[in-house]
């Protein structure tokens, strides 16, 4: 498999730590509101690819964190009138609803910064005690020229930035030895949260959060980081910066990155006031939708949100359901007396084999996509048409459940007890009709419909679904 390292600006081959395990971390939210769709892209890409090393067989120990102590909360907590930590809570709970809804696997850990704070004043302590830090009045920066790797990632150049007027600045310019020194730990404001620390009580940097959380939970050293493309500068930086500086060690052997989503044609941002959320989007199209509509293109190009592509998320998702039903119907009316078609069964076996090299190509969902699409064609033409074996349905039906569950989509399908009402007056329409009662068959097919149920006469015998 071959990942795009964001480090070396190329694809290389995934070689893990240790054969058969993976260590991955990727950034998780800053929880003071409902996540949008920029949040749920990370989540959903390296959900996915977490499922495809799971679906290689790799024992992947997956750590996503959720930044519950920031400005953004406390904002959130004096305008509600409430505490910081009564935001980070409501809102967490919200982002695991999404999260649910979305189909994201729950995390090997999701650590909270609030709870790993002795954590984060230790790793400052020993930056200080090997000179890569250094405190001013309660505020603690971190030495960005002392750390000659700095930009190694972002491929950015420390003379560029200071000439560029670029500032890694948190708070108290006037105290640091460099302008692009970067803040790990900072006195508390009146009424903010605050902890204990040998330099003043205050709480830690965004930065160092990530560090010592991926270190507690991961080891000194990771397989792969990932996160937004908006963290590759300055926080994943920071974080090589903070992490290699304090344990002697390369911190992460692959970085990825998402592209942006634009909505619109433009890039979605707050300040423009075209970001949408999880909540709103799930609520009239449903949850599966966004999370086919953040696979169906390459996870590092950028990707445009609108309705109409919505839209289209939605009918492909229909397709695919409707087929895997009627596949279902399919298995359940053929015949064992049917002889097997060996041919047609290493043609169900080859869109395997064009999905694997699509996945193991950085990830190309979108050409993972196509393989399964291509099942579909030929479940379409060559299975459901025709009368074939019952081990042909089932070879069809598995493989078709083994890609998506890869995808990690298709996982909203109806039970298998069907409604029996349904099927009822399915039986009492087939009836009418070799009776040659004409209209009270019509009378059924129209009453089914208009409560959302759609026949399909099949050589097989009738099929429904859910409009």
């Amino acid at each position: 498999m071959k990942i795009f390292n964001t480090m070396t600006k190329k694809k290389e081959e995934f070689v893990p730590l240790e054969e058969g395990k993976v260590k991955m971390y990727v950034c998780g939210p800053t929880v003071y509101n409902f996540i949008h769709i920029g949040n749920a892209r990370p989540m959903i890409v390296f959900d996915t690819v977490r499922r495809y090393f799971e679906y290689k067989g790799y024992d992947v120990n997956y750590v996503s964190n959720f930044t519950d102590v920031d400005d953004k909360i406390i904002k959130k907590a004096i305008e509600e009138g409430v505490t910081a930590d009564e935001i980070s809570k409501r809102y967490i709970a919200e982002c695991k609803k999404d999260m649910d809804g979305m189909n994201i696997k729950p995390a090997t850990k999701n650590p909270l910064a609030t709870e790993e704070i002795c954590g984060m004043v230790d790793m400052i302590q020993t930056l200080i005690d090997k000179g890569f830090a250094y405190e001013k009045n309660g505020t603690v920066y971190y030495s960005t020229r002392k750390f000659k790797d700095y930009g190694k990632l972002s491929h950015k150049n420390l003379d560029d930035l200071r000439s560029g007027e670029r500032s890694l600045l948190v708070s108290g310019e006037d105290e640091k030895e460099d302008p692009l020194d970067f803040v790990l730990w900072k006195p508390k404001k009146e009424g903010e949260p605050a902890w204990e620390s040998p330099w003043s009580e205050g709480r830690p940097g965004w930065h160092i959060e990530c560090s010592v959380m991926a270190k507690k939970y991961l080891g000194e050293e990771i397989d792969i980081h990932a996160g937004g493309e908006d963290l590759i500068f300055p926080h994943h930086e920071n974080e090589i910066a903070q992490s290699e500086c304090a344990n002697g060690k390369t911190f992460a052997n692959y970085w990825m990155h998402n592209g942006y989503i634009n909505v619109d044609n433009v890039k979605m941002s707050k300040s423009l006031g075209n970001f949408k959320t999880v909540r709103e989007i799930a609520d009239v199209y449903g949850y599966e939708v966004i999370r086919y509509f953040l696979i169906s293109a390459h996870y590092r190009t950028p990707i445009n949100y609108n309705l109409e592509i919505i839209e289209q998320c939605k009918s492909a998702l229909e397709r695919l359901y409707t087929c895997r039903d009627s596949l279902d119907f399919a298995l359940k009316n053929a015949s064992v007396d049917t002889p097997d078609d060996p041919q047609l069964l290493a043609d169900i076996a080859a869109h395997r084999d064009a999905f694997i090299p699509a996945m193991d190509d950085d990830l190309n969902t979108a050409d993972g996509i196509s393989a399964v699409f291509e099942l579909v064609y030929d479940i379409n033409t060559r299975i459901l048409d025709k009368t074939v074996s019952p081990a042909v349905c089932q070879a069809a039906a598995d493989l078709f459940d083994e890609l998506c569950g890869v995808l990690g989509i298709l996982y909203n399908r109806k039970s298998n007890d069907v409604d029996a009402e349904i099927e009822s007056l399915i039986a009492q329409r087939q009836e009418a009709r070799k009776n040659k009662d004409f209209a009270t068959a019509d009378r059924i097919r129209d009453e089914l419909k208009e409560r959302g149920i759609l026949l399909k006469d099949t050589p097989q015998g009738v099929t429904w679904t859910k409009a």
